[in-house]
């Protein structure tokens, strides 16, 4: 969109909050960037440049501006929506990899070579792999100067920077504060975080219906990993470099998120990993739209605009845990996951309320022994295979996976038919375009919406609302009234 002068032009103008992400407005007369919905008084066009990332923008010579901090806006929807080699490379560097890998490291997760990398990325984004990462380590950074009481030096190496020199330099450079500047400027007689921890205002594009999202989670926690308390969603968290736990509650306008970390240099990924969790940086207003041209789809859209596709944090784990819940209800299917976690399941180091395990890795479980889980021959042949795949390497359904061939592994996998691995492609691939037609639930509503009844024929009339079939399943679920469709507590 950043090519479209006169169409950021008037986003700009109209201080239009739903292109924050999508493009970042630099003004050559101050030397500052923006997101378009920066308060100040607009510029004049002629003193507008605009940039696809706040990288390129930094690359430039412009600073992060002051009142609308454009560092903090929600990422760019493309990164959610597109499977090619540029939105995996977005996944991963927002994930951490250039960090803890390297640009070799992050080209070898993605299949390329490093020269393709950093041409793809240049071209699209105008900034390649080390600049894209080095904006990520200043936001992370300047999110630990503001909310935690780290002393400087640790938060310089927690930020994923190689000495505090550079730390200063960049931090100076990006804010045109130096960091004991921007912590006095954030504090504002705030009292600090306790330590270990860290609260966090997750921003995403409005609208936000958070019933599904937390309702889904709610409903399927498994006891030990995740819990709903107090108002908020917990879970545990396995990271690069350690452990950690979550919480995480909507509130108008952000996410409240607190995250409890046994290693700060995790910050970064464990961020990553909440925003894809809730499906934070898609855009609501593009998905609505799309789905409101169908008169039945319509009603129920336009009762809660803004519904999102839950997640996960781990895609491995949730395709265990969609194998484990298949022709099952969702109590036997949260009871077997939760006897997988007491066997086998890493303890936390610091047990949380009712938080106690991480969910275990397919290594663990590569040895299991099928006959020791609690149900048909059948689907524990297909558990095998799936955890077999898993540890092997074989299927890969992280951040970095290419959706097709992804697919297409386990459709190979016995016992893994469309419906799961529809599902899988939709929560651990992230896939906005997974689609459901023979699930009961959509069923169900599609009849009652006056929806062809049958999966070929509703797949049929479902093309109209590509490439959004996913958020449409969310909206099907909705009209059948199940609590997982409803925030928790409802």
């Amino acid at each position: 969109m950043h090519a479209d002068f006169d169409r950021c032009v008037r986003a700009v103008q109209s201080k239009d909050a739903r292109f924050d992400g999508w493009f970042f407005t630099a003004v050559r007369t101050t030397g500052i960037y923006c997101r378009p919905s920066c308060p100040v008084v607009p510029p004049k066009p002629r003193n507008m440049t605009f940039y696809p990332s706040a990288a390129a923008a930094q690359q430039a010579g412009f600073r992060a501006c002051k009142r609308c901090r454009p560092d903090a806006s929600p990422g760019s929807p493309q990164w959610n929506e597109r499977a090619d080699l540029v939105a995996r490379a977005m996944r991963l560097i927002a994930d951490g990899a250039v960090d803890r890998e390297g640009v070799p490291g992050l080209a070898a997760r993605l299949g390329y070579s490093t020269r393709q990398i950093e041409r793809q990325l240049l071209a699209e984004l105008g900034a390649g792999p080390l600049a894209l990462a080095r904006a990520q380590r200043a936001q992370t950074a300047r999110l630990l100067i503001e909310t935690s009481a780290l002393p400087m030096a640790d938060i310089a190496f927690a930020a994923g920077f190689s000495s505090i020199r550079t730390f200063n330099e960049t931090v100076r450079e990006v804010f045109a504060l130096s960091p004991t500047e921007l912590r006095t400027r954030a504090g504002n007689g705030r009292l600090p975080a306790a330590p270990g921890a860290l609260t966090l205002r997750l921003p995403y594009r409005r609208p936000l219906c958070p019933d599904n999202l937390f309702g889904m989670l709610a409903a399927t926690a498994v006891p030990g990993v995740e819990e709903w308390r107090d108002g908020a969603y917990h879970r545990t968290l396995r990271l690069s470099y350690g452990q950690g736990t979550v919480s995480l509650a909507p509130r108008p306008g952000h996410i409240d998120c607190r995250l409890a970390l046994t290693d700060q240099r995790d910050l970064t990924g464990a961020i990553s990993r909440c925003r894809r969790l809730l499906d934070l940086d898609a855009d609501p207003e593009a998905v609505d739209a799309q789905l409101r041209t169908d008169a039945r789809l319509a009603p129920l859209v336009t009762r809660a605009p803004g519904r999102r596709v839950p997640r996960t944090v781990d895609g491995g784990e949730f395709a265990i845990r969609a194998v484990l819940g298949q022709q099952v209800s969702t109590a036997a299917a949260r009871t077997l996951a939760a006897r997988l976690v007491t066997a086998h399941g890493e303890p936390l180091e610091r047990a949380e309320g009712g938080l106690t395990h991480l969910f275990p890795t397919a290594e663990a479980l590569a040895g299991l022994d099928p006959a020791a889980l609690a149900m048909p021959a059948a689907r524990r042949e297909t558990i095998r295979s799936l955890v077999t795949a898993l540890a092997s390497g074989e299927l890969r359904l992280g951040v970095d996976s290419d959706w097709s061939a992804a697919r297409a592994r386990l459709a190979g996998l016995p016992g893994i038919g469309p419906w799961t691995a529809e599902l899988i492609a939709m929560r651990a691939l992230g896939d906005p375009d997974a689609f459901l037609p023979t699930d009961l639930g959509v069923r169900r509503a599609a009849a009652h919406l006056g929806l062809p009844g049958t999966p070929a024929a509703l797949t049929r009339h479902a093309a109209a609302w590509r490439p959004w079939r996913a958020y449409a399943v969310q909206y099907l679920w909705s009209a059948d009234g199940h609590a997982a469709a409803r925030m928790p507590g409802n």
